[in-house]
């Protein structure tokens, strides 16, 4: 942990959340009682998600921000620092602490509420070598996500003309997930790499339920069409859905297409170019001389087909392992940390959503974080286990 002024600008930075610290107050279904001061927020759980991938000296390439009041209990200034994150540390004694009251109904479906004055994070609070993150994380309503990711854009390219695009993972804010703000949503999907919705939040978007009532689990051929249909919205965009559906595991949609080879060079079009189609004063011989190769034939590019990816994955936990799972919060938001920091490092959609579901699997074992330690031969392990022995485990059973 350094403060905000100490990350070094020459730290590779892979991930990078604008989602909120929070101090939660969880409230279960009696007989269970309530706990009080826990880690929370969607910054703290992703970051946290992208920790488990990254024992130092990766852990420095995670970045969040904390905004700390004159309420800040100090046992959480001490886990922070035991993760070694590139965490911007910011305080503030003229304010509380941003605070967070969190209920449980029968079904697990969460409520909730801020106590104290939310302080959400903007472009501007991105110190110049956190802009340049690989990846990003976002918690936030539709119209807010096409803000956050142009105005991130247009100060990277203030700074750097040239800098490669970064990732954008976008988690929709519960709320807001809406019938109404369903155009919104398809608005903001060509502005991201991936949209994260869980199956309720989905059902919200499309005004449907997404429960099958003859069984009282997930409809997947409900998540199924969902997909198909906001894919369908925007054919020609490349974005993947992944569809965090809890005990029933995740599912993965991206639209396919025609890919063409890099090294394609872009033809300068004839003077007379028309738009639309051919003209009775166009210049044909203009026209294809670009496209002949030496003996008069056609050049012809390379062209190969993306089949697109329709993919279930199931959970870490399945039907004889939910004795494990003590507390679902933060569960989605941990995904999505595992998700987006194997997007930085390069992995596909399909593993990195693995890699999310590992994430969120550590996530929701206990009431608050998991916690960190060291085995005998002095390897990283979390809530003693090891997150390179589950991803492995978990990876062959999503090959079965």
């Amino acid at each position: 942990m350094v403060d905000e002024d100490e990350v070094p600008p020459s730290q590779e930075i892979d991930f990078c959340t604008m989602g909120m610290f929070i101090i939660d107050e969880i409230h279960y279904l009696p007989p269970k009682p309530p706990v009080f001061d826990i880690l929370g927020g969607g910054g703290s759980f992703s970051a946290l998600g992208a920790r488990l991938f990254s024992p130092p000296p990766l852990s420095k390439t995670v970045s969040w921000i904390v905004d700390r009041g004159s309420d800040f209990p100090s046992h959480l200034t001490e886990q922070i620092s035991s993760w070694s994150t590139s965490c911007l540390l910011r305080d503030d004694p003229s304010r509380l602490t941003t605070r967070g009251w969190n209920g449980y109904t029968a079904s697990e479906n969460r409520a909730f509420k801020y106590t104290t004055p939310k302080l959400r994070l903007e472009e501007k609070d991105l110190t110049p070598h956190l802009l340049f993150s690989k990846s990003f994380h976002m918690v936030c309503s539709p119209t807010r996500c096409i803000t956050l990711v142009s105005s991130i854009l247009r100060a990277r390219k203030s700074i750097n003309p040239s800098a490669p695009k970064p990732l954008f993972i976008w988690e929709p804010v519960p709320d807001l997930c809406l019938p109404t703000e369903l155009l919104n949503c398809t608005n903001a999907l060509p502005y991201v790499d991936i949209c994260s919705p869980n199956a309720n939040e989905l059902a919200g978007f499309m005004g449907d339920d997404e429960i099958d009532r003859s069984t009282g689990l997930i409809s997947t051929s409900f998540v199924e069409r969902a997909c198909e249909q906001l894919l369908g919205s925007m054919p020609l965009q490349s974005f993947a859905l992944v569809i965090r559906c809890g005990g029933q595991g995740v599912y993965v949609a991206k639209n396919g297409g025609r890919s063409r080879r890099a090294s394609i060079v872009k033809r300068k079009r004839p003077r007379n170019y028309a738009r639309g189609g051919l003209t009775l004063d166009m210049d044909m011989e203009s026209l294809f001389a670009g496209l002949l190769n030496g003996d008069g034939s056609f050049e012809r590019e390379e062209v190969s087909i993306d089949p697109g990816i329709e993919l279930w994955l199931p959970a870490v936990f399945g039907e004889n392992d939910q004795e494990r799972v003590v507390d679902p919060t933060g569960g989605g938001n941990g995904f999505l940390g595992g998700l987006s920091i194997a997007l930085a490092r390069g992995k596909g959609v399909e593993e990195a959503a693995a890699w999310g579901s590992v994430a969120a699997s550590f996530m929701i074992e206990q009431v608050g974080v998991p916690v960190l330690g060291v085995d005998e031969e002095g390897r990283e392990t979390w809530n003693g286990d090891s997150v390179e022995r589950r991803l492995g485990k978990f990876m062959k059973k999503c090959k079965r």
